[in-house]
């Protein structure tokens, strides 16, 4: 039997009735680099992309004021597919409790383009950490391509270590590997789950102005190095000319560090971790 796809209404629904207890959580993948987390107690978005872009491959799971029930918005970077105004516009409004963090970088973007109320933006650099409602996120510097940080306001890259309900997590943001970034992430002791971008990079995609990610190879090196709970693999569907196998990532992992459990599968669906 074909496996059911949920969307809009139904995903709502299953967002909304999913029960947790502490150190259990739930993700439901979006499609790209977008991700819906439920912990015991908070709903959190990451890089909120619902603009039903001609170009897309993986349909738009939610319209713009489906964006509800977010406690928690996160955008990592200022790319189109990531930091989106018009869903973010939205959420204002579907998501009426929500905050939203995003690089110092894009203040203005988050000010003026997407109208976030000042009183529920948090602007953050690598290195710092914000704590709202019980729920610590702290920015960790991505290098997409190059770090291209900002003399005054910091890196406009970042990935997010979210520590809330028992657990913790790790969205990277758009990233390639880095000296330093297994270093500062085994400052934590152990990740529940691990988003990871695995369409790579080349020179034609870089000459085209398409900046890269981790190849699928180094994203298993990386989790291999962690030993998260577990890790999904991302980014690897969405635009033509810029997508890779996932297939590739699970056998490469698998075959290097056959103890570290992978998830992929079809956009909405729900998937248990932490505490199982």
């Amino acid at each position: 039997m074909a496996e059911i796809v949920q969307s809009h209404g139904m995903l709502l629904n299953d967002i909304k009735n999913t029960e947790l207890f502490t150190g259990q959580g739930a993700f439901w993948w979006m499609g790209q680099h977008t991700f819906i987390i439920k912990t015991n107690g908070n709903i959190i978005y990451i890089d909120p992309w619902f603009a039903p872009w001609e170009s897309r491959q993986t349909p738009t799971l939610l319209n713009y004021e489906e964006a509800m029930m977010a406690d928690l918005a996160l955008v990592t970077h200022g790319h189109g597919d990531h930091l989106c105004p018009d869903s973010l516009k939205a959420m204002v409004t579907a998501s009426p409790k929500a905050k939203f963090i995003s690089p110092r970088t894009e203040t203005k973007r988050m000010l003026v383009e997407a109208e976030i109320p000042g009183e529920r933006l948090e602007s953050i650099n690598a290195g710092e950490a914000v704590e709202i409602d019980g729920v610590k996120i702290t920015a960790i510097k991505s290098k997409h391509e190059f770090f291209d940080e900002h003399p005054t306001l910091g890196f406009p890259f970042l990935g997010y270590v979210i520590e809330t309900g028992g657990l913790t997590i790790y969205h990277s943001g758009d990233c390639i590997m880095y000296d330093g970034l297994i270093s500062t992430l085994q400052q934590w002791e152990h990740f529940d789950v691990m988003f990871l971008p695995i369409n790579g990079r080349d020179a034609d995609r870089f000459l085209a102005g398409c900046l890269g990610n981790f190849t699928f190879q180094e994203a298993a090196e990386l989790a291999g190095e962690l030993q998260p709970g577990l890790v999904v693999p991302a980014h690897y569907d969405m635009f033509i000319g810029n997508q890779e196998d996932p297939d590739k990532f699970v056998r490469f992992l698998d075959a290097k560090f056959p103890g570290v459990k992978s998830w992929v599968g079809k956009a909405g669906k729900r998937v248990s971790f932490g505490k199982l």
